[in-house]
């Protein structure tokens, strides 16, 4: 039989501390009896962690009340500090990046954006991000010694140790040693993830998935692509690849991962291209190229051929939802990404073509986290790693 080895002293002081941090960076002002109800910690332990973490500057202890009805000495209060330290939120997307600096209760204190228009080199999209994070960190009044992580979201498949599956060429795009970068330069450490990934754990934490435990992030902006959630549990896969739509060629009516926005935006610009066609997207567009936003504008408006194409979106978006709820059967399906204020006209046309599709339709929504969805996710992973006892 292997041998067993107890729990150290220090082992125990980094659980328990992991333990009140979780506690605290979710309340208010709690009392010493109440995280011993909290965590189940004995009272001279709560007690002995609490002193180690004032110490450390994650927590700070206040004044005791005291009324009348007090007898013998009063409670102690602990409150968690949120801002004994920051975290980054980043997502680097295909056409341009995000960051956001949030303190350690998560609430955004900057947020940057940067394009990446004329930028192809990895090093030089690297080198972008990095101009985005000083940029935002400046804004933030906040320094390298502040940051105590980064999280970081990118268009590609990461393995449970940050590797990116580079078995495609868009995705190898991704494959740019950005993190090791932002450490060397920095020195705080920088995790990788998939942007759907942390989409779902952002959608979780601060969306429309708050009260749903089976949980699909659907991103549908250029490509599709989806971040997955079990019973709190975010899925991965055994190389990263858990939610990746490439089978999306294999579904009749799909055929291939483009998203909404690229859809709309093609199928606009053949029909403005089209002397024959009348429709307000030309009037709309006038010298410039057709968006996907002019063409929700155009349908909200009447136009017929914005109408048609926005439906035929819808048809194709349900067949990508049903093979969702077919496949892992979650309760929700959160529509995310910058099309998805614009998308929530879809939602009733997709939702009444769900039950001719599959036996369990799942219930949709549009994010409300707009273009932060993926840079809120990151913020919370780069959140667990910090809360989590490895730093203590």
């Amino acid at each position: 039989m292997p041998k067993t080895s107890a729990a150290t002293p220090p082992l125990l002081r980094r659980v328990n501390a992991g333990k009140l941090l979780g506690v605290l960076s979710n309340a208010g002002v709690m009392t010493g009896t109440g995280l011993i109800e909290a965590t189940g910690l004995t009272r001279a332990t709560v007690h002995a962690v609490c002193n180690d973490l004032i110490e450390m500057g994650w927590v700070v202890e206040l004044d005791p009340v005291r009324d009348d009805t007090t007898v013998g000495r009063p409670s102690r209060r602990f409150e968690f500090n949120s801002q004994a330290g920051h975290v980054l939120g980043i997502d680097v997307g295909a056409a341009k990046t995000t960051v956001l600096v949030a303190n350690l209760r998560g609430e955004t204190k900057a947020k940057t954006v940067r394009s990446f228009a004329g930028v192809e080199a990895p090093a030089d999209r690297t080198e972008v991000v990095n101009e985005a994070v000083a940029e935002a960190m400046t804004t933030a009044d906040v320094t390298d010694t502040d940051v105590i992580a980064a999280g970081v979201g990118v268009a590609a498949p990461v393995d449970r140790t940050g590797n990116i599956l580079a078995d495609d060429e868009f995705w190898r795009r991704f494959d740019s040693g950005l993190t090791a970068r932002l450490s060397k330069v920095h020195g705080w450490p920088a995790l990788l993830e998939n942007d759907a990934n942390l989409a779902v754990l952002g959608e979780h934490w601060r969306g429309q998935g708050r009260e749903a435990d089976d949980l699909v992030v659907l991103l549908a902006g250029e490509r599709f692509g989806s971040g997955l959630m079990d019973s709190g549990r975010l899925l991965h896969g055994s190389r990263g690849g858990a939610g990746e739509m490439v089978y999306l060629k294999l579904v009749e009516g799909v055929g291939d991962t483009h998203g909404i926005a690229r859809i709309a935006r093609e199928r606009g610009a053949e029909a403005v291209a089209d002397p024959a066609v009348e429709t307000v997207l030309r009037d709309l567009a006038g010298t410039d190229p057709v968006t996907a936003e002019l063409v929700f504008t155009a349908a909200a408006e009447g136009d017929a051929v914005a109408e048609e194409i926005l439906e035929d979106i819808a048809c194709r978006t349900a067949r990508v939802v049903a093979t969702l709820g077919i496949l892992f059967n979650p309760e929700l399906v959160v529509i995310g990404g910058a099309v998805a204020e614009a998308a929530q006209s879809l939602l009733p046309s997709i939702e009444k073509q769900l039950p001719t599709h599959t036996s369990t339709p799942p219930r949709v929504a549009a994010s409300t986290l707009g273009d932060t969805i993926v840079a809120v996710g990151a913020v919370r992973h780069a959140l667990d790693l910090t809360l989590t006892a490895r730093r203590f």
